[in-house]
């Protein structure tokens, strides 16, 4: 039989990826003013059909990085060439700008929303495009705030421009082999130059070597090095604006100078699990000229703030991902038959019930996520409460760690929806998974940020903020709808409680409870968020006030509230530590 004879598939059309969302609409209506939702609402609709169609036929063309180390004549040149459709992804983000938007501030706070959302919509088929922007909105936001004038008046400007031909992006430079997420034994030494004490450009030279540079085409960096005594380890770092060539802009009709004009050198390209696009590298530097940002030896200080911002790109980056693999299975769900082409898989129950549960999820992640970039508008708009700031200190580590942690396990979920056919790369969920993956390491990983979340506790106002905002939520709940949902309420009501006593004394904290203690944090806040939303639902008699109150209710019962509540609450402090030589046992082995 030849393939075009006897059985067909059909062709699954996926939606446009604004109006379909369970979640996005009524969300912007919610936490937006009508009058800005109605300005950006004909913005996103155009948009969520672009994804579908236009983005997605540039990203099908694009193809992973080259690095040619040596020319013909045996020069080294480190010559980096992307794909065409990579940079044709990346004007896509300038002129719908991205992250311009966030610069401009035209909605004041809520301009991190309406930008968040539209970077929502493209992950999915934007090759991790993200990436590189995230970076660049980061080191944006350092200008912002610490930058010289002159740096703001030559470099701010191309880092949030619209126009592809202008703007510039940014790579972010932390990782070093002796310490990866720890700093603290960073080798790159920072050298001040006869212009150190210029005020514009404070130049030093760098020496060292930076293990994982992603967006390694980009214009520019920001980079720690070493300023002081390696026995002070982070606290004598120093951050630095680092041009990856030089000249930092070239002369109309001039070449792109190569990254080793400004002794660069590009050893070799990372050969990753995912993210194949991203021109990630191991990089030497030799005597680089570098400008310092901020104060010498407040690096770590510094930087933060490209991490915060980072964080919740990389948060974004696993609700988007996982919308597009939802929206690919109930696509194809609508088209495929079953028990002898007598039943679609929208009539099957078990097959529903599988993509229900995998909607819970996303319903939880994108309100919890976008909840958070909520206190990170007001605190960019200098709109925020010290509570808000306190917040948004606490639910960034959260966010990253507990989307990584659940939004991949969703896709995977989405892939076997589709038996088979899921398996196909040409689908693109195994393309997502892939790439959803780095979200568990890149910027911390899910245990690293747990002890961060630890260290933020010595701090007793920080989690006093926490459990403030979940109180004032759960106390929002109006009787009616309390009826119908005390039990879910108590258990939350628990959740914060315990989370409030595990925290408020994080000296005596048992060394098990970092990671466990965060996953409660991500499940608690989402379930306010999700309460907060129902909460709005019913009392404006929204259509889809039943669904947004079930939604609460699962996640509460059914999304593993209560099991990561036992988890903790069986680690008591000080009884841990037969439990610790067992896990020690169960991983390398009894003692010889």
């Amino acid at each position: 039989m030849r393939v075009e004879d006897g059985f067909q598939l059909t062709h699954f059309t996926e939606r446009n990826a604004y109006l379909s969302d369970p979640v996005l609409p009524n969300l912007l209506k919610r936490v937006l003013p009508s009058k800005i939702a109605n300005e950006i609402e004909h913005d996103l609709v155009r948009f969520g059909m672009e994804v579908n169609t236009s983005v997605r036929a540039i990203s099908e063309r694009a193809t992973p990085p080259r690095l040619t180390q040596y020319n013909h004549w045996g020069q080294r040149v480190d010559q980096l060439d992307t794909s065409e459709a990579w940079k044709e992804l990346k004007s896509v983000f300038f002129k719908e700008g991205i992250p311009g938007i966030f610069y401009e501030r035209k909605y004041g706070e809520f301009s991190r929303i309406y930008g968040f959302v539209k970077l929502h919509m493209l992950v999915g088929d934007s090759h991790v495009v993200g990436c590189p922007i995230s970076m660049t909105d980061g080191c944006a936001r350092v200008l912002e705030l610490i930058g010289t004038p002159e740096m703001k008046t030559t470099l701010f400007p191309r880092l949030i421009s619209r126009d592809p031909s202008f703007a510039f992006t940014s790579g972010q430079w932390m990782t070093e082999r002796p310490g990866g997420s720890d700093v603290s034994l960073t080798e790159t030494i920072a050298v001040p130059t006869e212009s150190s004490g210029d005020q514009m450009w404070p130049a030093y030279q760098l020496d060292g070597f930076k293990w994982f540079s992603s967006a390694t085409d980009s214009n520019v960096s920001v980079a720690l090095a070493r300023t002081g005594d390696i026995k002070d380890g982070s606290r004598s770092l120093s951050l630095f604006l680092v041009p990856l060539r030089t000249p930092l802009i070239p002369q109309p009709g001039e070449p792109i100078p190569s990254s080793i004009s400004n002794g660069i050198y590009t050893h070799r390209l990372k050969n990753k699990i995912g993210t194949h696009m991203i021109p990630t590298a191991e990089l030497s530097l030799k005597a680089t000229t570098a400008y310092l940002l901020g104060s010498l030896n407040h690096g770590v200080k510094n930087i933060i703030t490209v991490l915060y911002i980072t964080r919740i790109h990389s948060a974004i980056s696993g609700t988007g991902h996982l919308r597009k693999c939802l929206e690919i299975a109930i696509a194809y769900s609508k088209v495929r038959r079953i028990s002898g082409g007598e039943q679609l898989l929208t009539e099957n129950a078990v097959h529903v019930a599988q993509l229900a549960s995998i909607s819970l999820v996303y319903r939880a992640l994108t309100h919890l996520v976008f909840g958070t970039i909520l206190f990170m508008g007001k605190v960019e708009a200098n709109i925020a409460s010290k509570d808000d700031e306190s917040l948004l200190r606490i639910l960034t580590a959260v966010v990253k760690a507990f989307t990584a942690e659940k939004a991949v396990s969703a896709m995977e979920e989405c892939m076997t929806t589709l038996g088979g056919m899921g398996y196909m790369e040409e689908v693109g969920i195994g393309r997502s998974i892939r790439d959803g993956l780095v979200e568990k390491i890149w910027e911390g990983t899910t245990s690293v940020l747990a002890l961060d979340l630890v260290r933020s506790a010595s701090d007793p106002t920080t989690f006093r903020a926490f459990r403030n905002w979940g109180t004032k939520i759960l106390d929002s709940c109006p009787l009616e709808l309390r009826s119908k949902v005390r039990a879910p309420l108590e258990v939350v009501k628990a959740a914060f409680q315990t989370i409030d006593e595990i925290y408020g004394h994080p000296t005596r904290m048992s060394p098990l409870m970092p990671r466990p203690g965060l996953m409660v944090m991500g499940h608690a806040a989402a379930a306010a968020m999700l309460l907060e939303h129902a909460v709005w639902s019913h009392n404006v008699k929204t259509s889809d006030r039943d669904a947004d109150t079930e939604v609460f209710v699962r996640w509460v019962n059914e999304g593993g509230l209560s099991s990561s509540l036992r988890e903790v609450l069986e680690i008591a402090p000080g009884h841990n530590g037969e439990r610790i030589s067992m896990n020690s046992t169960l991983a390398y082995g009894p003692k010889l």
